[in-house]
């Protein structure tokens, strides 16, 4: 906790003693990070997908993981909680903004090839799809919840380290890698947390100025983020199965009546024929979307820093996930915490970005001219401002955005002070340590300006790049490890293999005719 804390530490002093060299390191370490592991990470990512997929439609999707118990959390409350792990990151702000953007700039590998009455919003909505989509979901809710769970149904600690459980045994415990380990994945989860936090400190602050006129200063953003991190503490304080589950709860019904209200007072016709061709473009070329390399600088700037992004945070993503999932199957973990909430995140991004986009094809500018102007949050603001009653709708994404990010820190609040432990569950300061320090880092970060933002969420590319090492052996210890369970569970029988069988047949000659290799359960 010490040298992770000081670590973060030490780069807010450096961004508020010297922003602009400090502004300058970062953005030559993005660059370096996204030239040299962005491949990686689009393979990482791909390939966790499609050897989770394989997994959960297997025999093996039928074990049963962390006991055989009844699971702690219903259906709905667990995927809730499930939800606001990633879509609150910036769901709100990234459903307006992205689509826009692949709107008016097509992706460079559709600059081309777009034709067709609807096919420019499907490509701008399916490339939002690939980056929110199964890979950002999967790195962290798949094989690395299994192999999560696995250990600490042996014994192991709640902690990143138990990621190389599989590799290491016992002495990851006490190793110096396990130490590492740790260090950089709570490094890169609180980076994943603070940028953000400053940034939705300057946009609800925009949002409010345009509503209702209040000052858009530092001191109201402060105010906004200081709020947000007080509702952090005490949801976080109350434990998991009262506060975080609570406001998850709260999240998401939030978030369908603003959603619903959006639509209904858009197009609902366009925005579910948008959503079909986006799906079915997303599903033909996933692939080539999320493997495309023809333009490093525009990956590094959306593909490779959404993933990068999403990568740091998937250690602590399967903490959370391992920590409320107990007596789930290998399946159900599969499609409740990587193919749900990928569903619903696309769903949530055609409602709210395909509305933008209705709106503007219907006018062209009220969308893209206020984006271009100011930015991020403009996109947003300009579909509430293109719709009847823009007050209501205002005031219920502001809601939506302030509950969404309190249940995020929240969640990667409580998993960052589980990985501070040697054992059992945080404490209570240790809980509140880690809240409150991510909301002051990121009320201290607004303090320089825009670059400080910026050059944390660069930084959290470059956070990533250790986790990307971390996170690579689950692709095949995750099924290896579900395989031991399936013999434990008795889905599967012990298997013979070739050589054994021939060994055993020289020694025992005699027997070896009257006795055939057992064969494995359900064949």
């Amino acid at each position: 906790m010490a040298v992770s804390g000081g670590l973060l530490a030490a780069f807010v002093a450096a961004s508020l003693i010297a922003p602009d060299a400090t502004g300058a390191a970062v953005s030559a370490a993005f660059t370096w990070s996204a030239d040299w592991f962005g491949a990686y990470w689009q393979l990482l990512l791909l390939a966790t997908v499609a050897v989770s997929a394989v997994l959960a439609f297997s025999r093996y999707g039928r074990v049963r993981m962390g006991g055989t118990g009844t699971p702690e959390f219903s259906r709905f409350r667990w995927v809730a909680m499930v939800l606001t792990t990633l879509l609150a990151a910036g769901g709100v702000f990234w459903a307006a903004a992205e689509p826009i953007a692949h709107y008016t700039q097509a992706p460079p590998q559709y600059a081309v090839a777009v034709d067709g009455p609807m096919a420019d919003v499907a490509v701008a909505l399916a490339q939002t799809f690939t980056h929110w989509g199964l890979a950002a979901w999967a790195i962290g809710g798949s094989l690395a919840t299994l192999v999560m769970m696995h250990g600490v149904q042996k014994g192991m600690p709640l902690r990143p380290r138990t990621l190389l459980y599989p590799l290491m045994g016992e002495r990851i415990r006490t190793h110096w890698l396990g130490t590492a380990t740790d260090i950089a994945c709570v490094t890169a989860t609180v980076a994943g947390t603070v940028g953000p936090l400053g940034f939705l400190g300057l946009q609800v602050s925009y949002m409010s100025s345009t509503l209702f006129g209040t000052p858009d200063g530092y001191g109201v953003q402060v105010g906004i983020i200081l709020g947000l991190t007080a509702v952090a503490a005490v949801s976080l304080l109350s434990g998991i199965s009262r506060g975080i589950q609570l406001l998850s709860r709260i999240n998401v019904w939030v978030a369908v009546v603003l959603v619903l209200a959006i639509v209904a007072l858009g197009s609902v016709p366009f925005v579910i024929d948008a959503h079909l061709q986006a799906s079915a473009v997303y599903a033909r070329e996933f692939a080539t979307m999320a493997l495309f390399r023809g333009d490093t600088e525009w990956l590094a700037y959306w593909t490779v820093f959404f993933f990068g992004w999403f990568l740091g945070y998937a250690p602590m993503m399967a903490i959370f996930i391992a920590r409320i999932s107990r007596g789930r199957t290998v399946r159900d973990i599969f499609l409740s915490a990587t193919v749900l909430p990928a569903a619903v995140t696309n769903l949530w991004f055609s409602a709210l970005g395909g509305t933008g986009l209705y709106l503007e094809r219907q006018q062209p500018g009220a969308i893209s001219g206020p984006y271009a102007e100011h930015g991020l949050p403009a996109a947003a603001m300009s579909i509430i401002q293109a719709l009847p009653f823009t007050a209501v709708l205002g005031v219920i994404m502001v809601i939506v955005s302030l509950v969404f990010f309190a249940s995020t820190m929240d969640a990667m609040s409580y998993t960052v002070s589980a990985s501070s432990m040697h054992r059992g569950e945080p404490t209570g300061r240790v809980r509140l340590f880690w809240c409150v320090g991510m909301g002051l880092a990121g009320a201290a970060l607004l303090g320089v300006g825009d670059g400080g933002v910026d050059a944390l969420q660069s930084f959290i590319v470059v956070a990533a790049v250790p986790v990307g090492f971390v996170m690579l052996p689950t692709l095949w210890t995750g099924p290896r490890v579900v395989m031991e369970m399936a013999a434990e569970q008795g889905i599967t029988g012990p298997r013979r293999t070739a050589a054994a069988a021939e060994r055993a047949s020289a020694q025992s000659p005699g027997t070896a005719e009257q006795e055939p290799a057992p064969v494995a359960a359900g064949r």
